[in-house]
This record gives structure tokens, C-alpha cells and sequence, in this order.
């Protein structure tokens, strides 16, 4: 999930905090939500714990309750040091949760609303992958990254396209920078139409990546199959640099993830 060199457009929202309302008129129908409203209690019908790997962002996950838990109607993902689990030589404990293999989205608009606390190294983020686990050849969604104690937040897409052919600024910037309420919750978005990806902010519309035509191999995979939804903290790594153990620990609040299809479609997502 790191940029590398990315060309970003600086975009200012000034609707800071704005908690968007179910959609069920107009345009969207609401056909799936979670609230986190049983403490203790984590759906595993839609999502899953994400184990330990071996890249940047997963390479200190946890299964515990410290870095993963739901209570007071939100989940909470944490990246803390490690002083709770002394048969592990991780320094620090991060935690994450996605629907893959359980739930898939296509066509549609997701929203997560969620509140962020920084610490020197953490880099919370939302993302969505295809469900065949093709990497950047099926395409990234980042529909939030944050890095330490920023006022803002990165919105991007990955492709081949972009990051194999490193064609970053054509036919628009890949990635966008958009101000937040760095204390406050914020309602981050996505649209996927077979022919673009739209991004929002507190219902701000903040970027739309659209499909070109392009003698260039893998420019939209995007509409190519269904996706699933990761939120994960993450600590350390190139990008958000060294840890600070004193500033932890870092916190990502999700209190609802909604996902809605347009009206001519039926309720399901799968």
C-alpha cells in the first residue's frame, strides 16, 4: 500500500464531520449494513480477523481482543506495543478485519464511518482488492489512508496501469489528498460504475477515475469482477515511517460500514 512517487491534487473539504444519511431515496437502496451494536460480538458471517503475513501492513496482526474489538458501537482496530503477549516476538500488535470470501461488493456505493487516532508510525486504512487475489493486475481501491497525526487523508486507485506502467496522471491524478476532522468522525465513500470509480468525503465528492480508452494494457480492471472490503491499522513501514511506542496506542473507531445498490437492482450483493 505504499505510493512510491505519486502525483497528488490537494483538495480542501470544508464539510468537516458530516454524517451521511441512509440512502433509501433516490438513486441508492440500502441492501447491507453493520453497526457494531453487540458488544463483544464480531459477525463472523461477514468478516474475518486478518492473520499475520509478511508484508508492511500485515506483518504485526493479531486475533486479540487488545488490537480488535467491538464495544460501544463501534469496531476498534488498534496497533499497540507489544506487552500482553510474551510468546510473541512482535514488537507491536495490529489489528484488521475483511470480508474476503465471505462478502463481496460490485456496483454500488460503499460507506465507512470512522474515527481516527494518530500516533508517529501508524497508517490506518480502508481498502478494497478483488476476490480473485489478482493483486495490482485486478486492482486497489484505497478508499482511505492516513498517515501518523495528518490532517488529511490519500484516496487512490493501483493498477497495472499505474503502478507496473507507472502512468500515475493520465487520464487523471491516481491519487487525491482531501482534508479531514482529524478528531472527529468522517464518513469516507465510494462509487463503483462499470465505467469509473467515484470517491467522497462527508458526501463531498472528491475524485472520479473513469475508464479510457488506452492502447495501454490494464488501465480499469476495476469492473472486471467483485471486490471485498479490508480495514486494517498498520504500524511502521516505508511510507509512515518508524514507530513511536510512546504515541501509541493508534485507533481506527468504525462505527457503521453501509453498502447500497441503485434502485433498479435487487437487494443482494452477492
Amino acid at each position: 500500500m505504499k505510493k512510491g512517487n505519486l502525483l497528488f491534487i490537494i483538495l480542501l473539504v470544508l464539510s468537516f464531520g458530516a454524517c451521511s444519511e441512509k440512502k433509501e431515496s433516490g438513486k441508492w437502496t440500502l441492501v447491507w449494513e453493520d453497526n457494531f451494536n453487540r458488544a463483544g460480538w464480531l459477525d463472523t458471517a461477514s468478516w474475518t480477523k486478518i492473520p499475520r503475513g509478511n508484508s508492511d501492513w500485515n506483518k504485526y496482526m493479531s486475533d486479540h481482543e487488545a488490537v480488535c474489538e467491538v464495544r460501544d458501537g463501534n469496531l476498534i482496530l488498534r496497533g499497540i506495543q507489544n506487552t500482553i503477549l510474551p510468546n510473541d516476538p512482535s514488537p507491536y500488535l495490529t489489528g484488521g478485519v475483511y470480508t474476503k470470501g465471505k462478502r463481496t461488493f460490485d456496483f454500488g456505493r460503499i460507506e465507512i464511518r470512522a474515527k481516527l487516532t494518530g500516533a508517529q508510525g501508524a497508517h490506518p486504512g480502508i481498502w478494497m482488492f478483488p476476490v480473485d487475489d489478482s493483486g495490482i493486475k485486478g486492482g486497489e481501491i484505497d478508499i482511505m489512508e492516513r498517515l501518523n497525526f495528518d490532517k488529511y487523508i490519500y484516496q487512490t486507485v493501483h493498477s497495472y496501469y499505474t503502478d507496473f506502467l507507472g502512468i500515475k496522471d493520465k487520464p487523471v491524478a491516481n491519487s487525491v489528498i482531501v482534508t479531514i476532522a482529524p478528531e472527529d468522525y468522517n464518513v469516507y465513500a465510494l462509487e463503483k460504475y462499470p465505467d469509473s470509480l467515484a470517491f467522497f468525503v462527508n458526501d463531498v465528492h472528491t475524485k472520479t477515475y473513469p475508464r479510457v480508452q488506452t492502447p495501454e494494457e490494464g488501465q480499469f480492471p476495476f469492473s472486471d469482477q467483485k471486490f471485498y472490503l479490508l480495514m486494517a491499522m498498520q504500524l511502521g513501514g516505508s511510507w509512515a515511517g518508524s514507530v513511536d511506542p510512546t504515541s501509541l496506542p493508534a485507533e481506527m473507531y468504525i462505527d457503521w460500514v453501509r453498502y447500497y445498490k441503485p434502485k433498479s437492482e435487487k437487494k443482494s450483493d452477492e
